[in-house]
């Protein structure tokens, strides 16, 4: 049963009970975002209030439309962050930009969160005039004009990658059917001028392969990993911090052998970022065969900062 245990889908049957005896109710969504757009390193004699339109209809677009069949209670959603840095204007209307997207879910019993994406896409154009409609259609991705549609599709795509990384987190592959629906925007992503990062010759880092690499079978060793990361490691840590070090060791371990077959694939280094300070503070209070374990695989998993890990963890 994806992301919901027990209890949880105990409360889920009784509130889709009340919901179908009071139709009033509203279904709660599933993400708790925040869109911010940035235009400081553009020059245009447009006016600038229009990207505080745009900001203001991408954060509607991320929080009011449901994006699963799923009741989310409040403090269930999932916090998300996206940040859109504007660097030239290509054309009329047409942007050049950055979207540093990044989202966390609660660890089991503490106020804690711990990352589940954390990426920059360098990979984004896409056309914008002001009220112009900011929606997504699933059955009409490419929309009339694809430069539009870009932005829309983007944005709905990562809607769907992160609901698939967290549900994965609360239980084994809980997250196919989103990476599916993202796969479905990869397939009939819009495509014109400047609409990149959706294809397999687009570069060894973009929308294609994150995607790829979370639906492809033989990475389904991945799907075992995030979930033992979360449920088995992080969600214990605050209850049985001993039992949390010794399955994080087997996770770690069990990723170390995928590293091995699957040298440099990009949902290693993504899955990766961001952790670095949570499995120091895991591993510090280990016996000295446990962080020397940690220190051998966190410096094999996560080069760049192994240094720290030696300094920490010796």
């Amino acid at each position: 049963m994806p992301r919901f245990g027990i209890f949880k889908a105990m409360k889920r049957a009784l509130f889709l009970l009340l919901c179908t005896c009071t139709p009033w109710l509203v279904w709660g969504q599933e993400l708790q975002a925040k869109v911010t757009v940035i235009t400081s390193r553009v020059t245009t004699t447009v006016d600038k209030r229009i990207f505080i339109t745009l900001q203001t209809q991408l954060n509607n677009l991320m929080n009011t439309r449901k994006w699963t069949s799923d009741v989310f209670q409040q403090n269930e959603k999932i916090e998300c962050s996206f940040i859109l840095n504007l660097e030239s204007i290509v054309d009329p209307n047409v942007y050049k930009a950055t979207l540093t997207v990044q989202a966390a879910r609660p660890v089991y019993n503490s106020s804690y969160q711990c990352a589940l994406l954390n990426f920059l896409d360098a990979d984004v154009t896409f056309k914008y005039q002001e009220f112009q409609p900011i929606e997504f259609n699933e059955n009409r991705i490419q929309g009339n004009d694809p430069q539009a549609a870009n932005l829309t599709a983007i944005f709905a795509y990562y809607a769907y990658m992160i609901i698939g990384l967290d549900y994965d987190s609360f239980s084994p592959k809980g997250g196919e059917t989103y990476f599916r629906k993202a796969q479905q925007i990869v397939n009939n992503a819009p495509e014109g001028k400047g609409t990149t990062g959706w294809r397999v010759f687009d570069g060894l880092r973009n929308r294609y392969w994150l995607n790829e690499n979370l639906i492809n079978n033989r990475y389904n060793i991945m799907h075992d990993v995030i979930y033992s990361y979360y449920r088995a490691g992080m969600d214990k840590w605050f209850d049985n911090e001993a039992e949390a070090r010794r399955n994080m060791l087997q996770c770690l371990t069990q990723l170390q052998a995928f590293n091995k077959e699957n040298a440099n694939t990009m949902i290693q280094q993504i899955f990766m970022q961001g952790k670095m300070q949570e499995l120091i503070g895991l591993f510090k209070k280990g016996t000295s065969e446990e962080r020397n374990r940690a220190i051998s695989l966190l410096t094999e998993l996560d080069v760049i900062n192994a240094p720290t890990y030696k300094q920490q963890l010796k």
